[in-house]
């Protein structure tokens, strides 16, 4: 009834494990990360078409702990679990940002993440565990993806470097003098997307190597990840990206010497009310229909690009 795949490799002296087909099959990709007795969800969908009129990526990505994971209720005054908490927040921050990237450019579809913790043993940080189900979820999903990625966390406790530290040595980073790093590293294969980190007194080498020791990390993670998308991956999504090559080229005559211009100013406040003179310029010389073009704003975008 059920077409479960899963794959499992030894990572960091624990097990992580991805499994997907059995829950959230309606979503259209979902995966179940676990490492050790931690496991967290990642389901995945997006809309068909984009919105018309819609000028940017409406990517949401939403990270949630409750307190079953731990096999716990809510106590005290309050008995219900209301907004996120400032480390949902942050974590959802965490995720978003090397993934948002690597959307195929020119896709605009609505786009929901949605990580749930299943369940918490209070020992491996479930934020990294999202990340990687997230990018598993993404991989499979058919979604234009130029994934996967991966991420980890890399601890410096007696000179060398610890793959994914227990949640205790982080929270007590402060007060323990052995642990002198908390730094996340997330990327693809081929490059680093993102670096966050917290540190004390460490060399500019040490933090390079935590850099480089977290990258090698996650490559058999990312290997994992493509072994199972080989597998349980939908049909790629029909995406085409617009060509608005015409309308970069009106606006390109149109408004590049005043655009150059504006971006020389040193004044903040005059080089923006500057800009917004010269994109009202350049809008003044298009058309009705090229003003309502959706491409526009990408149009402007890749003008200010090419002047900074």
């Amino acid at each position: 009834m059920f077409k479960i795949t899963k794959r499992e490799i030894q990572w960091g002296g624990q097990t992580l494990t991805l499994e997907t087909g059995k829950i959230a099959r309606q979503a259209d990709g979902c995966v179940i990360a676990t490492l050790g007795e931690t496991s967290v969800m990642a389901a995945v969908t997006f809309a068909k078409e984009a919105k018309p009129g819609q000028d940017f990526f409406p990517l949401t990505v939403h990270y949630q702990e409750k307190y079953y994971a731990a096999g716990k209720v809510p106590g005290g005054f309050f008995k219900r679990e209301a907004r996120p908490s400032e480390k949902e927040t942050l974590t959802a921050r965490l995720i978003d940002r090397p993934i948002r990237p690597l959307f195929a450019e020119g896709f605009k579809n609505e786009t929901l993440v949605m990580c749930t913790v299943l369940s918490h043993d209070l020992e491996n940080d479930p934020d990294m565990l999202a990340m990687i189900a997230t990018s598993a979820a993404l991989t499979i999903s058919g979604i234009p993806f130029l994934g996967p990625i991966a991420g980890c966390r890399v601890g410096f406790a007696n000179g060398e470097y610890v793959l994914n530290p227990a949640v205790d040595d982080m929270q007590k980073l402060r007060l323990n003098p052995e642990q002198r790093l908390d730094l996340v590293v997330a990327g693809t294969r081929d490059a680093v997307m993102m670096v966050e980190s917290e540190a004390y007194e460490l060399s500019e080498d040490e933090m390079l190597g935590a850099v480089t020791f977290g990258h090698d990390a996650i490559k058999p993670v990312i290997d994992m990840i493509v072994s199972l998308a080989e597998e349980a991956a939908k049909e790629p999504f029909d995406f085409k990206a617009p060509d608005y090559s015409a309308l970069y080229a009106k606006v390109k005559a149109a408004g590049e010497a005043e655009m150059r211009a504006a971006f020389a100013l040193k004044d903040k406040q005059e080089r923006t009310t500057a800009i917004a003179a010269a994109r009202a310029a350049v809008k003044a010389q298009l058309s009705e229909e090229e003003q309502s073009d959706p491409s526009l704003g990408s149009a402007f975008k890749k003008l200010e690009s090419a002047i900074l």
